[in-house]
């Protein structure tokens, strides 16, 4: 067994179909949750949308907090191809260091929407299917301190995101070698 920060190198050519499908729903609903947050930032009161817009972020950000688990419950038990024989020493632990950083990241801005949605005592229904219970809700400006962090936590995400996505392209184009085809 392997921790989430060690990587369990496997002998297979590409991530496994559910891995695959794993990381691109979640990197979509991460993306399109950060553009709805950011968006939701610019609602008056008064816009038909700013009831409506946080309770749908707040249920798909539970269904992506769940994914995110399911992700890294499957990655440590199946592990991930060994890096290309081409990757330099120096890439291998850029992308790692980058992985480690994107998945706390993902972790502290689950925990912290959870801190603001809960501050108020009250738990998130998920599309009437179940309910997360409030269960930290005594912190000081929850809410105000919770929602600072998630924010920018956020932004260090999409950050680290580009990164992400210019090094798969650089191997991609550049280097011309299999590491973006190990992920389609």
């Amino acid at each position: 067994m392997t921790s989430l920060t060690q990587n369990q190198y496997v002998a297979m050519d590409k991530y496994l179909p559910t891995q695959r499908t794993l990381h691109w729903i979640t990197g979509l609903l991460i993306l399109g949750l950060f553009v709805v947050g950011v968006w939701m930032r610019s609602l008056s009161y008064y816009d038909p949308w700013y009831q409506t817009a946080p309770i749908w972020h707040k249920e798909i950000g539970i269904i992506t907090a769940i994914l995110i688990m399911l992700r890294v419950i499957w990655r440590i038990k199946s592990g991930v191809p060994k890096p290309l024989s081409s990757h330099k020493k120096w890439e291998i632990h850029l992308a790692h260091l980058i992985h480690i950083l994107m998945y706390l990241m993902i972790f502290v801005i689950i925990l912290s929407g959870y801190l603001i949605a809960t501050a108020d005592n009250r738990g998130i229904d998920v599309f009437g299917i179940f309910e997360v219970p409030a269960v930290i809700n005594a912190i000081e400006n929850q809410e105000d301190i919770a929602g600072f962090i998630h924010e920018w936590v956020a932004y260090g995400l999409i950050a680290l995101v580009v990164l992400h996505v210019a090094g798969a392209l650089k191997h991609h184009v550049i280097d011309k070698d299999s590491t973006l085809k190990r992920m389609l």
